[in-house]
């Protein structure tokens, strides 16, 4: 019997490909178009709005002659996915709402509507790949690492589950991206040359202090700079390596607290619209000058409204040893290899795409999980995920607490 595959064609080259190799493959192949934004709130007039995607969407179905269905899944995504940032950004955490977007919508609310198509599966462009074993005669799937390292997006599927794996299919994940941009050219898609899209899931490019505006209130505040010679105390040194795998939960908490600032830490240097507006991590947005390297924000207080910054990349303020996640907030891919309290493992991993892995050991505790790295890490913000490796493939993830 012939499978049904609902491809979610974006009006990009990537989801173009994927239906085409489906095709190719024998399936029964339908285009889906979401259309999950369309308000031009503080997005960059250069980038395309949804009615372009849905133009190339369309162009493309029609080349590979398949059918084609749009459908408006804007409510949802709203309420799911920006709802859920605005929130965050409101407590002065960082989300990723790439990661949400996965999670609720393309392989939920979107699957929801393919089934109703009559699909079998849901296939998407991203690229990352899918196998299953069969332990016993129970099936696990096997999220994995695409094979174009560079291009590896297997981190925005992080907290996907088990059920939504089942019916997902990823079938550029073995290709690179010139292969697929070459593979387009071939095929005469008109989607061959077009850029990857940018910014957030499904909205774009967008200035995120005039996007977050349209519930976050611009309240003015101060910047206070840290400067490491006169507030040396403020850090603390800790080695590089990996802790004992029978630390105490005590040590654990200390390795992974952050730097706690106060105003008296540093000297007032400007003034912000808002601490909610600012993540660790970012240089731009300040405006203050008067430095020889670039200021970093290091820290923030959404309650107090100050913003704390360092000056240059080496500064000690960017950089931590650990992180922490609440017991609620872990998820694991792999339920059947999920820790137990008490237990401590080693893998690799990562808080934002792109990150090279980074070598870890994990703690998994009554209160939740304290992952140390090897090495110092760069702008761990509260919030972000952090999604650990085995190799390819990709265990779990977990909303970082601290």
């Amino acid at each position: 019997m012939i499978k049904k595959a609902v491809v979610g064609l974006s009006g990009g080259v990537d989801s173009s490909v994927a239906a085409w190799i489906l095709k190719e493959q024998g399936y029964d192949v339908t285009g889906l178009f979401m259309k999950n934004w369309h308000d031009t709130t503080g997005l960059l007039q250069s980038d395309c709005h949804w009615e372009d995607d849905l133009m190339f969407a369309e162009m493309v179905a029609k080349k590979l002659q398949i059918p084609f269905h749009q459908v408006d899944l804007s409510d949802e995504y709203r309420q799911r996915v920006v709802e859920y940032m605005f929130a965050e950004y409101e407590k002065g955490r960082t989300p990723n709402p790439d990661v949400l977007c996965n999670r609720e919508i393309k392989f939920d609310s979107f699957a929801v509507e393919a089934r109703k198509l009559g699909g079998d599966f849901v296939a998407t462009g991203h690229y990352c790949r899918k196998d299953e074993i069969k332990p016993g005669n129970k099936t696990i799937y096997r999220l994995l690492a695409g094979k174009d390292h560079n291009k590896d997006q297997s981190y925005f599927l992080c907290q996907v589950s088990q059920e939504q794996l089942a019916s997902a299919l990823f079938p550029i994940g073995e290709l690179t991206k010139p292969e697929v941009r070459e593979i387009a050219q071939k095929l005469g898609l008109a989607t061959a040359q077009r850029k990857d899209s940018q910014g957030i899931c499904f909205v774009g490019k967008v200035h995120l202090p005039t996007f977050l505006q349209q519930k976050l209130e611009a309240k003015q505040g101060n910047i206070v700079e840290i400067v490491e010679k006169e507030t040396g105390s403020v850090f603390t040194e800790i080695a590089d390596g990996l802790p004992e795998q029978t630390i105490s939960d005590e040590s654990l908490s200390q390795i992974t607290e952050p730097c706690n600032f106060t105003p008296s830490s540093g000297h007032i240097i400007g003034t912000h619209n808002g601490a909610h507006f600012f993540t660790i991590g970012q240089r731009k947005g300040m405006n203050i000058g008067g430095h020889k390297e670039a200021l970093f924000v290091i820290g923030s207080d959404v309650e107090e409204n100050i913003v704390y910054v360092g000056e240059g990349q080496s500064h000690p303020g960017l950089n931590r040893k650990g992180l922490f996640i609440r017991s609620e907030d872990i998820h694991w891919i792999r339920r059947d290899l999920r820790m137990e309290t008490g237990e401590c493992r080693d893998y690799q991993v990562r808080i934002r795409y792109r990150q090279p892995l980074q070598s870890a050991r994990m703690f998994c505790r009554h209160k939740g999980m304290y992952i140390v790295f090897d090495k110092l890490q760069r702008g761990i913000a509260p919030g972000q995920f952090a999604a650990w490796y085995d190799g390819d493939e990709l265990m779990g993830s977990g909303v970082i607490d601290r």
